[in-house]
């Protein structure tokens, strides 16, 4: 008879899909939450996980997933993604889904509302959604007080934590408002995205071209270096630029002294098979939808910068195998969101161990060996 530790060793897919079916209580919290509009689900979803409502998943991960980036050691590569947690009020628990890292944000210096309601939209059937929130923030006093409550407990994630900065929408000075994030933020981050390419923030993404880029990356590193020498920054990069755009994207990150991309934010694209009264709405799309563009241009800036600098694929991704993808066709690790809405927290326990089975299947004995795979078979 098999021991029990043989029947729940993570790498037996079998009777962990099995358990998933018969333990995961998401398929029958997800119509009550569907039942209601998209952004008060959310609230309700925060709320429920700041009284401890949520699966929490301490146990040791696999170490083919573990990886170091940035000089930072992770116990795996599957991240959860700015935009869930922008106000820094549920850390412990979105970690406890089973994340290697979370990135919070996007904060802003000032408090601001963001765009009027309705500003989120489900596309149910495509599990994608649309959102138009243009920085919704409680600004970064506020913000900063509470990571700096967070880091006094004794009790709490030691994984690594990014902190995603942005603009605030009636400033006239882009390169201030970043400054003014970094500073405010860099004792509390172990990194920091500079988030220039959110499409709900008029002008925001102009700051991806090449002069401007350039200049505000040679503040902000400048910046950097004299409040906290040796934290990483990054830059999260749209996927709706042309190959002109992302070769100098990619020329200027080579110049500069920040550490990796993010690649890549929501698509102002439209796909034909969205429902056209959904398809209508600005803001940006996100979910299976933007899976292959963003793995494209993921493909595309890794080819640029010849695999020399680490990249975060972020974009579509809901399972292991699109993980799979994402790494081999360059990402060094894997951001989520939009799948934890549609599929639930268990989703980050599914991919990572069908991601672990895909690299022994392929001869992996670590994740960092399947990086960019993709183009080096090519």
């Amino acid at each position: 008879m098999p021991s029990l530790c043989k029947i729940l060793d993570p790498r037996n897919l079998d009777i962990w899909k099995w358990c998933d079916r018969l333990f995961d209580p998401y398929p029958f919290v997800r119509p009550f939450l569907f039942l209601l509009d998209p952004e008060v689900a959310h609230e309700v979803t925060l709320k429920m996980l700041s009284y401890g409502l949520g699966p929490q998943f301490h146990g040791p991960d696999d170490p083919i997933l573990a990886s170091k980036l940035f000089d930072l050691s992770f116990p795996n590569i599957i991240s959860l993604g700015a935009g869930l947690d922008k106000q820094a009020t549920c850390m412990d628990a979105f970690m406890g889904f089973g994340f290697g890292s979370i990135e919070l944000g996007t904060v802003t210096p000032l408090p601001q509302p963001g765009n009027p309601k309705p500003r989120m939209f489900r596309v149910a059937k495509a599990k994608a959604l649309i959102n138009r929130f243009g920085f919704n923030s409680v600004g970064v006093a506020r913000f900063v007080e509470r990571m700096k409550t967070w880091r006094a407990m004794e009790e709490r994630t030691h994984n690594p934590i990014g902190i995603n900065i942005g603009k605030n929408k009636a400033t006239t000075e882009d390169v201030v408002d970043y400054l003014i994030g970094l500073e405010k933020v860099a004792a509390y981050a172990d990194y920091v995205t500079v988030n220039i390419s959110s499409p709900n923030t008029p002008g925001l993404r102009a700051l991806q071209s090449r002069e401007r880029l350039a200049a505000l990356l040679k503040s902000l590193t400048d910046k950097r270096d004299a409040v906290r020498p040796g934290l990483p920054l990054l830059v999260k990069i749209a996927p709706d630029l042309s190959d002109e755009e992302l070769a100098d994207i990619a020329a200027v990150a080579q110049e500069s002294a920040i550490q990796g991309l993010i690649v890549s934010n929501t698509t102002i694209e439209r796909p034909s098979t969205l429902p056209e009264a959904v398809a209508q709405e600005a803001g940006g799309l996100s979910g299976p939808l933007l899976f292959d563009l963003s793995t494209r241009v993921l493909a595309k800036m890794y080819k640029l910068m010849d695999g020399k600098m680490p990249l975060i694929g972020c974009g579509g991704v809901s399972s292991g195998e699109e993980a799979y993808a994402k790494i081999r066709a360059g990402a060094s690790m894997v951001q989520v969101y939009t799948a934890l809405v549609f599929e639930g927290p268990l989703v980050v326990q599914k991919i990572k161990r069908d991601l672990a089975a895909l690299l022994r299947r392929d001869g992996f004995e670590h994740v960092s060996e399947a990086v960019g795979a993709d183009h080096k078979e090519a």
